[in-house]
């Protein structure tokens, strides 16, 4: 396994890379890893299917690991057009894209928008559909209206910020709380987005692998993916959480791998 540092479009970026001089050749799998992940978080996951004879690529995302920010916050639209000029630059062939969490988020968009790029796709306890407000989150709602009604005045600008991360808190997106400056804009262009519409577009053959005690993005959603793409499969892992390339690489690694045969 070697780490390149490669530039795509004046921005450089962080990649593990597995047989660098074989993977036009041979099956190849891009992981797009999650919000506050980075390479590291796969490697195990990446070294169990390099064994297995895949040649495997994990970039660090714009934004994360040892890879540049962005110069202005993105969203899901610009890390799209990311991974493709990252396609482009390797000259990969018989592609399987992997997403996991946010990453999946891009996984989709891609697949929607460049589905001759991919031979399948992987979706890992993805997210991308927007959850409904309960009572408690409507609640929270409209306390943040009043909220911005009574941190108006200078006096109170200095508490907006904290009122603010605390109702995100509510909402679980802990990671826009501890996302700083560009990334923070970043993410909260990320989370406005409601894939669940551009689902259906999905055409490639598609594997979704679910942690069935994920808190993050709930396993009920699982049945939304499997639901609404067509040539799809699910496979739920009992026991697991959000990540299961952390909980269960061996088992993950497998699945892969099977998936692929």
């Amino acid at each position: 396994m070697t780490e390149e540092r490669i530039s795509i479009n004046g921005l450089e970026v962080n990649c593990k890379i597995h047989s660098p001089l074989l993977w036009r050749k041979g099956r190849c799998l891009l992981i797009l890893h999650g919000w506050g992940g980075s390479s590291n978080s796969w490697v195990r996951v990446q070294r169990i299917l390099a064994k297995k004879g895949y040649q495997v690529i994990v970039p660090d995302l714009p934004g994360f690991g040892k890879s540049k920010t962005p110069p202005i916050p993105w969203g899901i639209k610009n890390y799209t057009d990311f991974v493709l000029n990252l396609v482009n630059h390797f000259e990969f062939e018989n592609l399987f894209l992997l997403g996991h969490s946010f990453g999946g988020r891009i996984a989709i968009k891609f697949a929607v928008s460049y589905p001759e790029k991919i031979k399948s796709l992987i979706l890992c306890d993805s997210a991308g559909i927007k959850q409904k407000w309960g009572p408690k989150e409507k609640f929270i709602f409209r306390l943040s209206k009043i909220g911005n009604a009574i941190f108006t005045p200078k006096i109170m600008t200095r508490f907006k910020n904290g009122a603010r991360e605390l109702f995100y808190i509510f909402l679980r997106h802990k990671d826009y709380v501890k996302a700083d400056g560009t990334m923070k804009e970043t993410i909260k262009k990320v989370l406005e987005e409601d894939l669940l519409p551009e689902l259906s577009e999905i055409k490639n053959r598609t594997l979704i692998v679910w942690g069935q005690g994920d808190r993050m993005v709930p396993v009920k959603f699982s049945h939304i993916f499997k639901e609404k793409i067509a040539n799809s499969e699910l496979i739920i892992l009992p026991k697991i959480g959000h990540s299961p390339h952390l909980e269960a690489p061996k088992e993950l690694a497998e699945i892969i791998s099977k998936f692929f045969k």
